[in-house]
């Protein structure tokens, strides 16, 4: 439980002595020696490494002359480690090492001695573990003598790449001393939270990784950045055992842009450590015990392709589901609430779907559309590469599968179950058929457990000779694996180009992007079920402007997500230019979303998006009508994230039928506006906050298209807020998001 998110400001008082202001505390490692290919001996620091070229840190090495360059490769710093850094803290037993990032997975070594690795390296048996978007820091204990002061230090980082970019890149790698409390931090994916009412309260949960006791006082307070004023403030002892934890329980009102702001005091330095917890808050009102049907109300599929539907249901158990005026060849399980079959005839189908229990009766209209066309409404799912990356196994599969039916996402539409990278073989059968390494021994078993629950079977694979992970790519045998994928029971195809890039020109064309998609959508065409294709090459070419010409039900308009702000933000300022080109069954998809518990087959870790930018996240994708694709893990869901992701209101917004994606019109002073057209005669409209701190914007004049004296709803609120006129301000926290819906619904 508890994968509460925050956003921590790490600040450390150095009380030093007038004489040392002037030392240098941290050194800059802006360049280093490099070279590709793979030798341990490389490690050593007497390594003769004069012919190396000299590359920067800041940006990875293949835009530094080595385009398109896979595999294993070595940087050697050289740097003179002044005794002086001594004297910059009040604690000198640490070195630490800051690398920022590497893609994908590296092993550090200290004047020859390995001081830390992040990621997995391939070997004989399997793929390699990305770890591309760590953060290293590693520490150096200074009583194991490594670090030689006043001298030439060796720092070798033995790097292994996958694809895409490799080597370093994001921040400048540093040398620093530790101080005491740098050991400590507030572990919230340990923290429980409990809600109340009018508050919640959190049992913090300290942990400390250095080998020394911490004694001293924690002071706090609870902020409200909507009032801009200090709700309550206290003081408590805290204790923390050497290389242990401690918990310390505090309260705070359950409203939106609390901050509990910690300041630690070391009672035997007097170095403070600042963190501030961005506490969760919950918007989405609790589900009604009624009866209410949730989901896409829209349904394609092709002639006699399998079907695979379940009833989305919410309200008090137990619930009678039914569903009438099914067409020919579908039938209703009503113990699973699922609907199964196929139908053979070209048509469009209304089936009428119901709810009841003794509080109520709910009904609704399913759209079947027996054609051509797919994914009528964006995916909405999980797929498993952000929680487990190259890590999955079917077992993991199946037990996200029985969470999102027993946690209650399912019973909101949430249905794709989509395994990423590292299910193939290392090799194909004798007559080229592709099969599953030892994670998986039944796919088709796997596929009829989900399709049991009506939920939908993804897979992933790339059109060139490897997948991103190094396992077997598609390339020359497109049409098998869409036969071998048909007869798993597949739903979902995710297809990578990785290192298909390899096999094009240096200046590759549109037709080059194409080629590789339009030869396996007609594989997949050529099924007798459905597979919904999703092209996965970051946007290259302006793909949305093509890619449902080569059969794409969506399309990545991106690179990878990270669960940082920096990235969300970056990948929402790039989406108003492809928005245009959204259409039902032809998606623009900005990536996976990182809410929850993420680690890319790492350890998991509360995302490091706030309560309010995921907030922003959230509803930024739905107003774009993009995928909705989980990647966190689902086993152990906590109550903020399950809060965040059954909001139906919001979910309905990006399942509307229209298809239509949001357009900014306005862009100006750290303010964004999103307006989207809806089916039923509203606008969603998404006003978002990107500045510093608490703040109120008039959208009265924004867009002409907003009628004044309109009715307004909060979405995430689920509540009337009057009618729009022009003093309307709308109060939206830093880097948060009022998602409303403006107008009167017509049927």
């Amino acid at each position: 439980m508890a994968n509460y998110v925050r956003a921590f400001f790490l600040s450390l008082i150095f009380v030093l002595p007038l004489a040392h202001s002037e030392v240098q505390s941290v050194i800059e490692m802006p360049s280093a020696k490099f070279a590709i290919g793979d030798d341990m001996a490389r490690a050593a620091p007497e390594f003769d490494d004069s012919q190396w070229v000299t590359l920067s840190t800041l940006k990875n090495y293949e835009k530094q002359g080595f385009e398109n360059y896979d595999g294993y490769s070595w940087y050697r710093f050289h740097v003179n480690i002044p005794s002086s850094l001594r004297t910059t803290v009040l604690w000198d037993h640490r070195l630490r090492i800051y690398l920022s990032s590497v893609d994908d997975v590296d092993q550090t070594f200290l004047n020859g001695t390995k001081i830390g690795e992040m990621g997995q390296f391939p070997d004989d048996s399997r793929g390699y573990s990305t770890r591309w978007n760590g953060i290293r820091t590693y520490y150096v204990d200074l009583a194991t003598n490594l670090v030689r002061w006043d001298a030439d230090n060796v720092m070798a980082v033995r790097v292994f790449d996958g694809s895409g970019g490799g080597g370093f890149y994001r921040d400048m790698p540093t040398l620093s001393l530790a101080e005491i409390t740098d050991g400590l931090s507030l572990d919230l994916g340990k923290t429980q939270v409990a809600y109340g009412h009018e508050q919640f309260t959190a049992q913090t949960y300290w942990s400390n990784e250095f080998p020394v006791e911490l004694v001293g006082r924690m002071d706090y307070e609870v902020y409200d950045s909507a009032a801009d004023a200090v709700l309550s403030s206290g003081f408590k002892p805290l204790e923390v055992p050497a290389n242990g934890s401690a918990q310390v329980p505090i309260s705070a009102p359950q409203r939106a842009g609390i901050e509990v702001r910690f300041h630690f005091r070391d009672a035997s330095t007097g170095v403070v450590h600042h963190e501030t917890y961005h506490a969760p808050y919950l918007l989405t009102p609790p589900e009604s015990l009624k009866p209410r049907l949730n989901g896409a109300k829209v349904l394609g599929a092709r002639p006699g392709s399998p079907i695979y539907y379940r009833v989305a249901a919410t309200g008090r158990l137990p619930l009678k589901l039914t569903a009438t005026k099914l067409p020919k060849g579908l039938t209703f399980d009503a113990a699973e609430g699922v609907i199964s079959g196929s139908v053979a005839t070209r048509g469009d189908y209304r089936i009428l779907l119901s709810a009841a229990n003794e509080l109520g009766h709910a009904e609704m209209n399913l759209s079947l559309k027996v054609g051509d066309s797919l994914a009528l409404t964006p995916p909405m799912g999980w797929n498993s590469w952000n929680a487990y990356g190259l890590n999955v196994n079917a077992d993991k599969v199946r037990a996200v599968a029985d969470a999102l039916v027993s946690s209650g996402l399912a019973a909101h539409g949430w249905t794709y179950v989509n395994i990423d990278d590292g299910w193939e073989s290392a090799k194909r059968h004798a007559d080229g058929r592709i099969s599953t390494n030892a994670k998986f021994p039944d796919m088709k078993g796997l596929s009829g457990y989900l399709h049991q629950k009506g939920l939908r079977f993804g897979i992933y694979s790339s059109p060139g000779p490897e997948t991103c992970g190094k396992f077997l790519g598609s390339l020359g045998h497109e049409r098998q694996d869409a036969d071998v994928w048909a007869e798993w029971g597949v739903d979902y195809l995710k297809y990578d180009l990785c290192s298909y890039e390899l096999t094009m020109p240096k200046e590759p064309s549109l037709a080059d992007h194409q080629k590789p998609y339009q030869v396996m959508h007609d594989a997949l065409a050529a099924q007798s079920r459905d597979i919904v294709f999703s092209l996965c090459q970051y946007g290259s070419k302006d793909v949305w402007k093509w890619g449902h010409e080569v059969g794409g039900n969506l399309w990545r308009t991106t690179g990878d997500i990270e669960d940082t702000w920096r990235i969300v933000k970056e990948i929402i300022d790039s989406q108003n230019r492809s928005a245009p080109y959204a259409q039902p069954g032809h998606w623009n998809d900005p990536d996976m979303l990182v809410v929850g518990e993420v680690g890319w087959g790492g350890d998991l870790h509360p995302s490091r998006v706030t309560p309010d930018e995921q907030y922003t996240h959230i509803s930024l994708w739905s107003l774009l009508a993009a995928p909705l694709l989980l990647g966190n893990e689902l086993t152990h869901l906590d109550p903020f994230t399950k809060n965040l992701l059954t909001n139906d209101e919001v979910l309905a917004i990006d399942q509307d039928v229209l298809g239509h994606a949001a357009q900014r019109v306005y862009h100006q002073d750290d303010w964004d506006v999103w307006v989207r057209e809806l089916a039923d005669g509203r606008k969603a409209v998404g006003i978002f906050n990107f500045g510093k701190g608490f703040r109120r914007l008039n959208i009265a004049q924004l867009d002409p298209a907003l009628a004044l004296d309109a009715p307004m709803r909060d979405v995430w609120r689920q509540r009337p807020i009057g009618r729009l006129t022009r003093e309307f301000e709308a109060a939206v926290p830093e880097h948060g998001v009022l998602l409303l819906t403006v107008g009167s619904a017509h049927h």
